[in-house]
């Protein structure tokens, strides 16, 4: 069987890209005739993936629980792949920052909508058993999530708001002791850390003190801002800017509190979360009123932050 001009094309530059790098083709072409053919299977280590669930209890529910916040951190990741590659792009425009942007709203938006599962996904008489056996772990401490937080913005948007003035010129480690996520994780008799916190800054404090200091220029917040200085078209950077907002800041807390609502509002006593964070004044939006990038929205919709969402899950709990 002779070659066709296409092939022996192909070959002549792979010669070329071996020769070029002092190897041998022909050991490369062995190599590709000893190796079997490739399966979605293996190529997505699929066997490992549907192994990797370890249920502590023998609640089926259990089980759904584990799956969702994999899937979650699956998702952050995705956002975290984006975040790095406008950070460290070579020669950032705002039509690249936008549709990278996109991206993490996409999964962002599919975050959200699927929610579902955790809010009315499992038996609630299970989950307030099994969740016993997982203290103090607790989805408060996804560091992925937190990462994403840091690359968004300006890393004054996530100190406490009551603190942020005074800590104005304070070094990246002083505003650290005061971010907003501290607080919401406090016991809620004596409000000294939970060990669910301990726990959580032991393990990210360095990453994230690190991350903090390698996005002062090149978080969301002020590489929208150097665009906007060069005088690029950043009309659509910002209304995607504006709608990683709401998905961050407002609609997947949000999630968290009706699913929190769900399992542990109890009527007239709440149950602790798990870790015993302090959820009804950690989730609602209009409470930490965190906004990545205020300098996009008007001052009454910076003043009324959240107001209107919380408003429109309560009346759909309630009705």
């Amino acid at each position: 069987m002779e070659f066709t001009p296409e092939i022996k094309d192909k070959l002549d530059k792979l010669q070329e890209k071996y020769a070029a790098m002092g190897q041998d083709m022909a050991a490369y072409l062995d190599g590709l005739l000893y190796a079997d053919f490739l399966t979605y299977w293996d190529y997505i280590h699929l066997d490992t993936l549907l192994s990797l669930q370890s249920p502590k209890t023998p609640f089926p529910d259990e089980e759904i629980f584990i799956m969702y916040h994999q899937i979650t951190e699956l998702y952050f990741k995705l956002s975290l792949h984006e975040c790095k590659q406008i950070a460290e792009h070579p020669a950032l425009t705002a039509e690249f920052f936008a549709n990278r942007v996109k991206r993490i709203n996409a999964y962002f938006n599919a975050l959200v909508s699927s929610f579902e599962v955790m809010v009315n996904g499992m038996e609630k008489e299970q989950f307030l058993k099994f969740r016993m056996s997982l203290l103090p772990a607790s989805g408060f401490q996804s560091g992925q999530y937190r990462m994403i937080e840091i690359c968004a913005t300006d890393f004054m948007r996530l100190i406490d708001k009551s603190r942020r003035e005074e800590l104005a010129n304070a070094t990246t480690e002083e505003k650290f002791e005061h971010i907003y996520w501290k607080f919401g994780a406090t016991e809620l008799a004596s409000g000294k850390q939970t060990l669910t916190l301990k726990q959580f800054i032991a393990k990210y404090a360095d990453q994230f003190l690190q991350l903090i200091k390698e996005r002062e220029q090149t978080n969301f917040a002020a590489l929208y801002h150097r665009l906007l200085d060069e005088g690029q078209d950043v009309s659509l950077l910002a209304e995607e800017l504006k709608k990683l907002d709401l998905f961050v800041n407002v609609e997947w807390p949000l999630s968290h509190y009706k699913s929190a609502v769900r399992y542990l509002e109890r009527d007239p006593v709440d149950i602790a979360a798990t870790g015993g964070t302090n959820w009804q004044k950690y989730l609602p939006p209009r409470f930490q009123k965190r906004i990545f990038y205020p300098f996009l929205w008007t001052e009454t919709q910076v003043e009324e932050w959240g107001k209107s969402w919380v408003l429109s899950v309560l009346k759909t709990l309630h009705t």
